[in-house]
């Protein structure tokens, strides 16, 4: 376990044992900042953390509990929940604790939003534990905009590449990308639901919300949305990526399946000569036995049957479509 323990409004980040963070929650003068890692390892059973960091009741027995799902609960001017951070590749999730003296994170493993927010703070300085919140939730937002961002430059990197060359690989480079743009959505789905929910009530219950709280409320509350909608932007891109692989696929069997036509075109007036030839009828045996009848039937209808063809495949293929392309061209610059 790794407690960390920040003096406010100094900024100085010290660390500390459970016993020392409880004296200082504990204190009664200005605000302390508390993180606490729990490690990876499952917690022996004892009493629960909220009691061992001497805190009320209304903190609750949950706190610090791994397998929490996204939650938020409001007591008496005092915050607690549970909201989703991307860090790294993976989705973890932070417990948060905030009235008007302590705020205190709970995670199990380092984060890296953990260490930038420690870091920041003797730039950043806030004022009070509010302010202190709403500048960690913000944090929590970037995080996902940051995933997404990074995710939709690569679905579009993957989506050139396919277009200059489509390669097998591309196939589970897609899946993934559309997996990790449903992973996003499924956690930040239910941290959106209840931070709307949250903010919503707080803005109409509380009557004396000052135009500073209310301002942060609002901020919040859009960049939120804004996520939302930058996490769907990223689903779509990713279908769509998807949906050009498989045109391109389609476009590369069509040109298979012409090229197939073709040969068989060529062929199968061969395969009918070569068949009709080949049978023992009276007239071909008795008549067709000189080397002009051969020249003439034989090669002179393959060589008339492949001509014909080559002309119908490129008369209804190339030629017919460059003709007309011609043709819309200069109607377009007559116009």
């Amino acid at each position: 376990m790794i407690v960390s323990v920040v003096s406010m409004p100094e900024g100085v980040v010290a660390r500390t044992g459970l016993a020392q963070a409880r004296e200082r929650l504990a204190a009664t003068s200005g605000f302390v900042i508390v993180d606490i890692d729990l490690g990876d390892e499952p917690p022996p059973d004892e009493e629960p953390l909220s009691r061992r960091l001497g805190l009320d009741d209304a903190a609750g027995e949950w706190l610090g509990r791994a397998d929490e799902h996204v939650r938020a609960e409001y007591h008496d001017g005092t915050a607690i929940g549970v909201v989703p951070v991307v860090s790294g590749n993976e989705v973890t999730h932070i417990h948060v604790l905030a009235d008007q003296r302590r705020f205190v994170t709970v995670h199990h493993g380092p984060v890296e939003l953990i260490e930038t927010f420690l870091d920041q703070l003797p730039q950043d300085l806030p004022p009070d534990t509010v302010t202190t919140l709403f500048l960690f939730l913000q944090g929590v937002l970037e995080t996902f905009r940051r995933a997404v961002t990074q995710a939709h430059l690569e679905v579009e990197d993957l989506e050139e590449a396919m277009f200059e060359r489509r390669q097998p690989e591309h196939v589970q480079q897609l899946a993934q990308l559309r997996r990790r743009a449903a992973h996003l959505h499924r956690a930040f789905l239910p941290y959106a639901a209840v931070a709307q929910e949250i903010l919503v009530r707080r803005r109409m219950t509380d009557h004396h919300l000052s135009q500073e709280r209310q301002a942060m409320n609002r901020l919040h509350e859009h960049t939120v949305q804004l996520v939302l909608v930058e996490i769907e932007a990223l689903r779509d891109a990713a279908r769509r990526a998807a949906t050009s692989y498989a045109s391109l696929v389609a476009d590369q069997q069509n040109v298979v399946i012409n090229r197939l036509t073709i040969v068989s075109m060529i062929f199968l007036p061969l395969s009918f000569l070569t068949g009709f030839f080949g049978m023992n009828f009276a007239y071909l045996t008795n008549r067709l036995m000189s080397e002009d009848s051969f020249l003439e039937f034989g090669v002179g209808l393959q060589v008339g049957a492949v001509v014909v063809a080559l002309y119908y495949v490129l008369y209804r293929t190339h030629w017919r479509q460059l003709r007309d392309s011609r043709t819309r061209d200069a109607a377009d610059d007559q116009s």
